[in-house]
């Protein structure tokens, strides 16, 4: 989920190609060096998205100014290093080590979680919270505290025993039950001498949609006056411009009635064909609750068109699976991620949701449009803003 304060809605047309490479358009717009932490206020991300907001806000070794992936380098990594993260086998083998993770997870995680530690590690170093390109949220939960615990920039800049290590928020936000363990780690103020331990899991478990949690930072911070929102009130969402990325539904025929699952015992909530029944009802009700929240928020205030929600609502059984890395499973879901962007946009499928029907001028256009209408207003927010660093720096000379 992705956040950011825009104060000029113009909008204008963007060479249609663009819709096919949605990244390139902010080089289009703004040159090769563009990255999407240069046009954002807040990334924000839970579990996987925490890696992925982690990836695209840490500064690189090279030059610290610049992003140590781009948003391109997403796919690939996850494409490289998902078959190692969760290994799978196919034929007789791959069966039997479906039995032996069965078995494990009644024992353990099923996962190890060693491969992740490292290339997580070997990917962010020792950089802090604080440190980050542009401002990150990343929720979590702590099982011994038993209340999520939120990592963000904001705070790490403050406290110093908030600014832990990215590696470590990445690795424990990522750490779902039953599948990877959970994540130990300590932060200490040097100059104090005080010490605080965590004890984290999947942040899933409390924002597994986490804009409403960024939206709340953001507001925190307006009420603390900080120079980085300026001249704005905490409840002025119509300054706000919100996309919100999801993760996926499982289509229509796949979704469970109760005559299906009034006879399902601990096994079967736990790990129904390539699923995981109830982690999976638990993550997305939570995340549905908050897309039905801020839909309604920026409907209230006038603003709905500030606010994109991409979420695929008809995927296949085998894809909804988080640890299916085959290679025909993963080449699946880039597929289904491309097609996506060129569908109208929705809001959901099922006939009894509580959220609204789409308004008539937005049912002709597809997320594409969408994305590089957003691209069109990010892109003239940054230029003013560097506008206005100039026109101070050369007033403060003068």
């Amino acid at each position: 989920m992705i956040v950011r304060r825009c104060v000029n809605l113009g909008e204008q047309a963007i060479e249609s190609k663009l819709r096919n490479d949605p990244w390139a358009i902010y080089m289009e717009l703004d040159g090769s060096n563009a990255r999407l932490a240069n046009y954002f206020d807040v990334i924000a991300g839970t579990s996987t998205g925490g890696l992925i907001t982690a990836m695209l806000a840490t500064p690189s070794l090279s030059n610290a100014k610049q992003p140590c992936c781009e948003a391109k380098d997403i796919v690939p990594f996850y494409l490289k290093h998902c078959p190692h993260i969760f290994p799978c086998r196919t034929g007789f083998f791959g069966w039997f080590c479906k039995i032996l993770h069965i078995i494990k997870m009644i024992f353990g995680p099923k996962y190890n979680g060693r491969y992740l530690h490292k290339i997580i590690n070997d990917l962010l170093g020792d950089t802090r919270v604080k440190e980050t390109l542009t401002n990150v949220v990343i929720p979590t939960y702590d099982v011994k505290c038993v209340k999520p615990t939120i990592f963000s920039t904001f705070k790490a800049r403050s406290n110093t025993l908030m600014d832990a290590r990215l590696a470590d928020v990445c690795i424990g936000t990522s750490a779902a039950p039953t599948v990877l363990p959970a994540h130990y780690f300590e932060t200490v103020d040097y100059h104090t001498g005080a010490s605080r331990s965590f004890n984290i899991i999947d942040g899933g478990l409390v924002a597994n949609n986490p804009t409403l949690v960024a939206m709340s930072e953001i507001t925190k911070q307006i009420q603390m006056r900080s120079k980085e929102f300026p001249e704005t009130k905490p409840l002025d969402y119509n300054r706000y411009l919100v996309i919100s990325l999801g993760t996926g539904l499982p289509e229509q025929d796949i979704k469970f009635d109760a005559l299906r699952v009034s006879n399902w015992g601990i096994f079967r909530w736990l790990g129904w064909h390539y699923t995981m029944p109830l982690l999976h009802m638990f993550l997305h009700a939570s995340s549905d609750m908050t897309d039905s929240h801020v839909a309604n928020l920026f409907k209230a205030i006038g603003c709905s068109d500030q606010l994109l929600r991409i979420q695929e609502h008809n995927i296949p059984i085998a894809a909804v699976s988080a640890d299916l890395s085959t290679e025909k499973n993963l080449q699946g879901l880039i597929k289904i991620g491309e097609n996506l962007l060129h569908k109208l946009l929705s809001k959901d499928d099922c006939k009894n949701s509580y959220i609204e029907p789409m308004p008539k001028d937005r049912r002709t256009r597809t997320y594409a449009d969408m994305l590089t209408r957003f691209a069109k207003l990010l892109s003239d927010e940054r230029k003013l803003r560097l506008q206005n660093i100039e026109l101070d720096a050369g007033q403060s000379k003068s």
